[in-house]
């Protein structure tokens, strides 16, 4: 079903008074969710609240069909800056020297809230995985390698791989009660099949935006 969600960047109990009427008209936005959604007006303190397509919320671009292409640009820009600033700046191209860089200065860029905006696009993949085979083709020694071969010398993984070991480690917690999470929250327990399991075969629930 569609929704519409008012977007506040402050807490309202941290407002007075005086600057109440400035808050409303600068900090307070709509933006409607769903192809179906009939895109109606909201009013705070009776003034009519500026209508959004995308925000960007802590340095994640959040878009009415709430896809994560924009973001991805963004993520790999910077961390396409930052890789090119170290490829001018290391004269000494020592492997341990630009695996530390890399893993400091250039992947944090490409997995920063990542949980939020992971990838599903195989286009949105791909755009952010190029800055690793970038950083993976700086090692003059590697270059006729394939990229999976590359990785294994470097002992990197894959920045899906990552994301999946980083999901499938808070499921884990979900699951076992770690998390702040509830379990109801995205899963169920899946009792309909007729095949033998175990007891922690789980299914997600149902969620659409139309």
């Amino acid at each position: 079903m569609a929704h519409s969600v008012i977007i506040l960047n402050k807490p309202v109990h941290c407002l007075n008074t005086a600057n109440y009427a400035g808050y409303v008209n600068v900090k307070c936005k709509v933006m409607h969710l769903g192809y179906k959604n009939h895109g109606y007006s909201y009013y705070m303190d009776r003034k009519q609240l500026d209508t959004v397509e995308e925000e960007k919320d802590l340095g994640i671009i959040i878009t009415k069909d709430l896809k994560v292409s924009q973001q991805c640009t963004q993520a790999y820009a910077k961390a396409s800056r930052m890789l090119g600033l170290i490829n001018r700046s290391i004269k000494n191209k020592d492997r341990d020297i630009l695996l530390s860089l890399y893993k400091s200065l250039v992947r944090p860029h490409l997995e920063y809230c990542i949980p939020a905006w992971s990838p599903h696009y195989l286009k949105d993949k791909e755009l952010i995985e190029r800055i690793q085979h970038r950083f993976t083709r700086m090692f003059v020694e590697f270059l006729k390698l394939p990229y999976l071969r590359r990785l294994e010398h470097l002992k990197l993984w894959t920045l899906e791989e990552r994301r999946v070991r980083a999901d499938l480690i808070e499921v884990y917690k979900i699951v076992h009660g770690i998390s702040s999470v509830s379990f109801d929250t995205f899963f169920e327990y899946y009792t309909y099949g007729t095949t033998r399991g175990h007891s922690l075969t789980l299914q997600k629930t149902e969620c659409q935006l139309t």
